[in-house]
């Protein structure tokens, strides 16, 4: 399996999101090559503001996994996480992080994205941008932009 097969895999999970009106972000986790987490973001639902899709993947895998160390564990989410959910990455000791698009709000503030991928490298996770950019965007703009009719 490869980043384009994950990446509509946690792509799968933001329409998932869409169709209920919430944030279209999916995330998926992968150990091993097995998905063992798919999430979407469930705030709206849940009323719940850390019902992010990279929390909802890690508590799920955690879980899965018996234990809360995500250890050789790679997330896939369709937008860059947070500064919320990077903190529970980092804490849950994912290894890796592949990324559809930047933090909409992130293209005006340089300093966030600096900010987290430091964080990361700090914390020995390597971090991949741009796996199927056009399409993570796209639902959020889609999305976005049927809000404000």
């Amino acid at each position: 399996m490869d980043n384009l097969f994950y990446m509509n895999e946690a792509l799968k999970e933001a329409y998932k999101a869409y169709d209920k009106k919430e944030t279209p972000i999916g995330a998926i986790i992968v150990k091993d090559n097995k998905i063992i987490a798919r999430a979407h973001n469930l705030t709206e639902t849940l009323k719940d503001p850390t019902a992010h899709a990279e929390i909802l993947a890690i508590r799920e895998a955690c879980k899965y996994l018996g234990g809360w160390r995500l250890n050789d564990c790679c997330l896939y989410v369709t937008m860059e996480p947070c500064i919320m959910c990077s903190g529970a990455i980092v804490n849950s000791r994912i290894k890796k992080i592949v990324i559809g698009t930047h933090h909409i709000k992130n293209s005006y503030s340089e300093g966030e994205y600096v900010f987290k991928e430091n964080y990361y490298s700090y914390n020995n996770i390597s971090c991949e941008f741009g796996v199927l950019e056009e399409e993570c965007s796209m639902i959020l703009k889609d999305f976005f932009r049927s809000l404000r009719k």
